[in-house]
């Protein structure tokens, strides 16, 4: 099976992060040689936010023993770049939780209107480096991240705001990446 870099998108508890560990066992499994890197976007706020990250890293050593996890959950294009290589599969999960980290930190309510549009630049400008190390990747690359604009709209500007950021950010990786697939029940609906 050939591995090449892939956006694998769902809804929550799709089946997502579990085809990306697939994708990271089958990859180490073909030379001993290979690789395969975890960056994990998610940051513990709260007691059960701190149970769900210690659960999937427990899950993913039982089910991926080789995979390595580093966590990042700002700095995507520094991570992607410092730990990419052609022997080297990443997987970064997840791109929703990224974005929130740049349009909804911490304190975002009691910024005022100046940081707010200040924090909007950079993150455009974190959004472009993280496609530009995409696309200069030298290994596969596996992306993980939430289709969350199927359902009803959302009240609140900052909600509309954030779901319309993620689906023009959905848009942008689709477009740099060779292989999109859209996970539903756990199955895989290859898109590109």
């Amino acid at each position: 099976m050939t591995i090449t870099t892939e956006f694998i998108l769902g809804g929550q508890k799709s089946g997502k992060s579990r085809r990306a560990e697939l994708l990271a066992r089958d990859w180490l499994a073909q030379s001993d040689d290979r690789r395969a890197v975890l960056i994990a976007t998610g940051e513990a706020w709260d007691d059960e936010m701190r149970e769900r990250i210690a659960r999937h890293q427990r899950d993913r050593a039982e089910r991926v023993p080789g995979l390595q996890t580093v966590e990042e959950p700002h700095d995507l294009a520094a991570a992607l770049a410092r730990h990419s290589t052609p022997q080297t599969l990443v997987v970064v999960d997840c791109l929703t939780l990224w974005l929130t980290h740049w349009t909804m930190p911490l304190g975002f309510e009691a910024m005022d209107l100046k940081q707010k549009q200040a924090l909007a630049l950079e993150w455009k400008a974190q959004a472009a480096m993280f496609l530009g190390a995409i696309r200069k990747a030298p290994g596969p690359v596996v992306l993980v991240g939430n289709e969350i604009g199927l359902g009803v709209i959302p009240m609140g500007r900052e909600v509309r705001a954030f779901v319309d950021a993620l689906g023009n950010l959905n848009q942008q990786v689709a477009q740099v990446c060779p292989r999109v697939t859209l996970m539903a029940a756990g199955l895989p609906l290859t898109l590109k």
